[in-house]
């Protein structure tokens, strides 16, 4: 795909994001609403793994810290203001990424993915079974957040549709952020990292800086998706920062295709939508309930058919079709 056309086919989804709204119902506009925080969180984590060579399986950490910095840090008597509720969450999430990142970069392969995955059990045991998230019961939010300029509400995230536009918002701001990102000397160096590191390390480079930058700012991103995730449902549990959640932005990532940012966003929305579809009643009946089965079938063919995941699935079309026509 080249640089035009993939620029094309994030403008339609951004355009036919931005319409949807007019033919969707409440479920509708609540599910894609979810997908799309969904979406910056796969981008935070594709950042990592896909553009540094980093699996990190302790992403949901930052994720839920966002969502408990938003309703820890609300008032409980009036709505909290955006302009300093969102930096804060995400400030949060970021130095959380500063303390996990200065200690697990330090060591390598496996053994970093076991030392996040540690850190965010102990995030997770924190809020888990200590008053301080509420326990397993989790906390409620009472007012949303506004943004309001001289007693004018221009944002009111109590609103459905300002909240999906808002969510649409950041969605299409990280991306933006990410691609200009990854096309800068910055995104190089991580480039080159994760070719071969031990090359970029002989030509001068200390890697070092350049993993513990691109793990605050994923972290970052990611606590901006539990920032929004926790102020939709105006709630938050403990299970926002459990390993599952890091495992299932992980698929989202390889279904849609790593190294590419389309790929982050066209996982996230295919997992989503494979999840409902398995959950139908309507389709399924009885075996809805065992939704995990089917799901899980339909991740592993789709790994194992589509080795570059569902963003390579024009390319092979392509060269099969030139295939046959040489055959011909």
């Amino acid at each position: 795909m080249t640089d035009r056309s993939r620029i094309v086919f994030v403008a339609l989804c951004g355009l036919a994001l931005a319409a949807y709204p007019l033919a969707a119902g409440a479920f509708g506009l609540d599910l894609v609403t979810k997908i799309m925080v969904y979406a910056i969180f796969a981008l935070s984590l594709e950042l990592l793994v896909g553009a540094t060579g980093l699996v990190c399986f302790g992403h949901a950490a930052f994720f839920g810290i966002g969502a408990y910095a938003a309703l820890l840090l609300s008032p409980s008597s009036d709505a909290a203001s955006l302009l300093w509720l969102l930096p804060a969450s995400v400030g949060a999430a970021a130095l959380f990424a500063l303390m996990m990142g200065a200690l697990s970069l330090r060591t390598e392969g496996v053994y970093f993915i076991m030392v996040t995955l540690a850190f965010a059990q102990m995030a997770y045991y924190v809020v888990h079974d200590t008053p301080l998230g509420g326990g397993s019961d989790g906390i409620y939010l009472s007012a949303k957040p506004v943004l309001a300029i001289a007693g004018l509400r221009l944002i009111d995230l109590d609103q459905a549709l300002s909240i999906y536009f808002f969510t649409l918002a950041c969605l299409v701001a990280v991306f933006g952020f990410l691609a200009l990102l990854l096309r800068s000397r910055f995104g190089r160096a991580l480039a080159g990292i994760k070719a071969n590191e031990q090359r970029m390390r002989a030509t001068g480079f200390s890697t070092y800086p350049y993993k513990l930058a691109a793990f605050v700012i994923s972290g970052g991103i990611a606590g901006l998706a539990g920032f929004l995730f926790g102020v939709k449902d105006g709630y938050v549990n403990p299970e926002l920062m459990s390993w599952h959640l890091s495992g299932a932005v992980l698929i989202m990532i390889i279904l849609g295709g790593l190294g590419h940012l389309r790929g982050a966003l066209v996982g996230a929305f295919a997992f989503a939508l494979l999840q409902e579809f398995f959950k139908s009643e309507l389709i399924f009946g009885g075996f809805a309930k065992h939704w995990h089965l089917g799901l899980g079938l339909t991740i592993i063919a789709s790994v194992a058919l589509l080795p570059h995941g569902l963003v390579g699935l024009p390319a092979r079309w392509r060269a099969r079709r030139q295939g046959r026509k040489a055959a011909l």
